[in-house]
């Protein structure tokens, strides 16, 4: 592998989790090169040298070049990190196909499902880039902490152990480390999936439920995220970990967690419109809901949590109503 100074990496999408990785990953020595949507974002990034909308307070280390144009960013890029959210993931694609080599290595970090074809982010990858080597980075990682250089630990999963063993060299240091996994569908569905779990967290905190309720959500909705998962070819002990489990854990319980802040203004009573404009970033719970909740029906899968999200943010159903349908629910064993 080349030394640190001579290989260039390109962060596709300047969020706070694309921002947050070219910063670690700059300050590692990589040539990082960000890329944002529109012009505009990428001369507010030049000339402020941070991202004051979404990761105020972390400078950039002047190895970061931001820029809006995809040649520049993708050309001869040692590792492509892809971090659009999941409803902007196909658009992105789109745009980067032509301009990425056979066998160049992707990696996505964004979590999410694609609506309406109900398809993973790195099969959406996939079929607008085949020719790329894809992978995909999940785990509990909020961008604020790991900007901040806290001790993070993430997975990444690819089809081939010597990719993710490549992407986890560049990656991986004092305070960020990663395990690989063969588990794709796994890996990814464990961090989309959560987000639906973190929104009912929240809505909980904003109903005025307690530590027991949010215990309850957490666990059984980690029974669901496990049914589906295992039902479309994942391994059942990936989501005992760090995608599963650990991202779990993380976002039901933060306040960086932009679902779970949803979740708590929908408690009090917010209508969806006013919460996603109070959030003010991308909430991938709302969109991953209607995934999922068509995913469970094509295959025959239980998860009544997601349905009563699904009720909630779509059908206008009470929150409080929800809560009680899944507190009366027959009986059964704990499976």
């Amino acid at each position: 592998m080349k030394a640190e100074k001579d290989m260039k990496i390109a962060v596709i999408g300047s969020g706070s989790w694309g921002t947050a990785n070219a910063v670690m990953l700059a300050e590692r020595g990589y040539n990082v090169f960000l890329w944002s949507w529109i012009q505009e974002e990428t001369d507010r990034l030049c000339r402020d040298r941070e991202n004051r909308e979404f990761l105020p307070g972390i400078p950039f280390p002047e190895n970061i070049t931001c820029t809006h144009d995809e040649t520049l960013c993708v050309d001869g890029a040692d590792l492509i990190i892809t971090a659009a959210p999941s409803p902007a993931t196909r658009t992105t694609a789109k745009l980067l196909a032509p301009h990425v080599k056979a066998g160049q290595r992707m990696v996505n970090i964004s979590k999410g499902l694609e609506e309406g074809s109900l398809m993973r982010l790195s099969e959406v990858y996939a079929e607008e880039i085949p020719q790329a080597d894809i992978s995909v980075m999940s785990g509990p990682s909020h961008a604020e902490e790991v900007s901040r250089r806290l001790p993070t630990t993430n997975v990444i999963a690819s089809k081939s152990i010597e990719t993710a063993k490549y992407i986890q060299d560049i990656m991986m240091s004092d305070m960020f480390r990663i395990y690989t996994s063969d588990d794709i569908i796994g890996v990814e569905m464990g961090g989309a999936l959560k987000n639906i779990v973190a929104l009912c967290a929240g809505v909980s905190d904003g109903l005025g439920y307690g530590d027991n309720t949010k215990a309850a959500l957490m666990t059984r909705g980690l029974a669901e995220i496990a049914r589906l998962g295992t039902a479309m070819g994942a391994n059942r002990e990936t989501f005992m970990g760090l995608s599963g489990l650990g991202d779990l854990i993380v976002t039901c319980t933060s306040m960086h967690s932009r679902n779970r802040r949803a979740g708590i203004l929908l408690g009090q009573g917010k209508t969806l419109g006013e919460t996603l404009k109070e959030v003010h970033m991308v909430v991938e719970g709302v969109n991953t809901a209607k995934a999922a909740y068509e995913l469970a029906k094509l295959y025959s899968v239980e998860m009544p949590i997601v349905e009563e999200a699904y009720d909630v943010l779509f059908n206008g159903a009470s929150a409080r109503d929800s809560v009680l349908k899944l507190m009366t629910r027959e009986k059964r064993g704990e499976n």
